[in-house]
């Protein structure tokens, strides 16, 4: 399993605009970013006892979380991923699925997941059975990125930051969302083997150090 380094600190909106500037003098906008922005919705599962939310929370090192999403809407392209963290180190697998079996999962039927043929399905289908995983919260949120090729560097600033309570509504693109408690921007950097200075230097900020932020538990201040 091939692990990347994560860094999360949680800014100011005057941050961000001052992030942009100095990231669009060294990097590139990723390539998918139409506009230099794209949606991201996220559906997240957790136990009844929310274990992925208590573990974030309590600051457990090793930790894991599934998840659904999809960019600006469209629901043709759909993604199950699974995001493992080990202190500041994170590995994510995806595999896409239908909009048909993406709606199957939030109705609560499993029956497809038996002879899917992809082996994420089935872990999570391991997991749905055996810790009674459901859908928690739709994850709604912008996000501009960046790319620096040395250390295969991915920087994202991360803002509009919304939420809603389970999944009836995730493949509906109006559904109604209200904002995450604080209305958080997020400043994440993701590398390889090393950090470039020049990619370390553009996103120094006085007094903002890296933290254990998640925008699930940001949404799940509200229930």
């Amino acid at each position: 399993m091939d692990f990347r380094h994560e860094w999360k600190i949680e800014i100011a909106p005057a941050d961000r605009l001052a992030l942009r500037r100095r990231l669009l003098a060294v990097a590139r906008l990723d390539g998918h970013a139409a506009g230099g922005t794209y949606l991201v919705r996220s559906l997240y599962f957790d136990s009844p006892s929310d274990r992925a939310l208590r573990e974030k929370l309590d600051g457990v090192s090793r930790r894991e979380k599934f998840r659904l999403r999809y960019y600006n809407g469209d629901t043709s392209v759909l993604y199950l991923e699974k995001k493992s963290k080990w202190d500041s180190l994170c590995h994510k697998e995806s595999v896409q699925i239908s909009a048909g079996e993406a709606q199957a999962l939030v109705d609560g039927d499993y029956g497809w997941m038996a002879g899917s043929g992809r082996d994420l399905v089935w872990e999570l289908r391991s997991k749905l059975t055996g810790q009674l995983l459901r859908p928690k919260a739709v994850v709604d949120y912008t996000r501009e990125p960046f790319v620096y090729g040395p250390g295969n560097v991915r920087v994202t600033l991360d803002y509009g930051i919304r939420m809603g309570m389970g999944g009836a509504g995730f493949l509906d693109p109006g559904c109604v969302t209200i904002p995450a408690a604080g209305d958080p921007v997020i400043l994440e950097i993701k590398w390889d083997a090393f950090l470039p200075d020049i990619i370390r230097d553009a996103v120094q900020l006085p007094g903002r150090r890296a933290a254990a932020f998640s925008k699930y538990a940001a949404c799940r201040r509200y229930g």
